[in-house]
């Protein structure tokens, strides 16, 4: 096996490292487990072929190639739409939402573990909320900027499929993605982050994939559902 310099940021392994002892402790895995695995890992490993990968910054260039120009929502992309939230009439949508474990996060502090009242993310003069439509205009979900931070141009960003049956299609991903492009060109933004819970390897790979980056872990900074949990940080950076 030929070793190569690493492409992997030493703050994404210790995630990624993590986030595995924490699934194989909860499986039942002994220290003796963990030195097995890695020798079956490696020998994986050794049975691949090297394959050509397109770095997220190569990723992140492209998204780049499209802020040239302004776009004012509603910003409209292959499957769905994304625009501004018109707070009388998409109240109604937010309190269904909010209902389940999902909705409930998008409430919640990652930093404090506060959650906000509906009223609270809706009436801050420094959140912008998005709405996510079909093409037929049909709510599914959210996506929006809290504290946005007009003095430093960074903001943290969230995301939510609210309607159960759209999970897991796409939307969310192609919801960020526009969502991103109106904050770097409409707002000027600098910095894009979010700090979320999730810090498995499907859910840094997800972000990695619309340019996110991780920056670092909390380690048990909040004590949610009757634990402490890592608070994952993940930065997006306009060149």
């Amino acid at each position: 096996m030929k070793f190569t310099d690493s492409n992997v940021p030493d703050p994404t392994l210790e995630a990624l490292a993590r986030s595995f002892v924490k699934e194989g402790t909860s499986y039942g895995f002994k220290q003796i487990d963990y030195v097995k695995f890695v020798n079956v890992l490696l020998d994986n490993v050794m049975g691949e072929e090297n394959k050509t990968k397109i770095s997220s910054n190569l990723k992140f260039d492209r998204i780049e190639q499209d802020l040239n120009e302004l776009v004012s929502p509603p910003v409209v992309g292959k499957n769905i739409i994304v625009r501004l939230m018109d707070k009388k009439k998409d109240r109604k949508f937010f309190e269904q939402w909010l209902k389940d474990d999902a909705g409930k996060r998008f409430l919640l502090s990652r930093i404090t573990a506060r959650e906000m009242s509906i009223d609270e993310l809706l009436n801050a003069d420094n959140n912008i909320i998005g709405i996510i439509t079909l093409k037929d205009e049909t709510p599914i979900g959210s996506v929006a900027f809290l504290n946005y931070d007009v003095n430093h141009l960074k903001t943290e960003l969230r995301k939510l499929i609210g309607n159960i049956k759209y999970r897991g299609k796409g939307y969310a991903k192609e919801a960020t993605k526009l969502w991103i492009k109106y904050g770097f060109c409409n707002l000027d933004l600098k910095k894009i982050y979010l700090n979320t819970f999730d810090t498995n390897i499907r859910n840094i790979r997800l972000n990695e994939e619309v340019g996110f980056r991780v920056e670092g872990i909390l380690h048990n900074e909040v004590f949610v559902d009757g634990e402490y949990k890592d608070v994952l940080r993940m930065g997006l950076w306009r060149k």
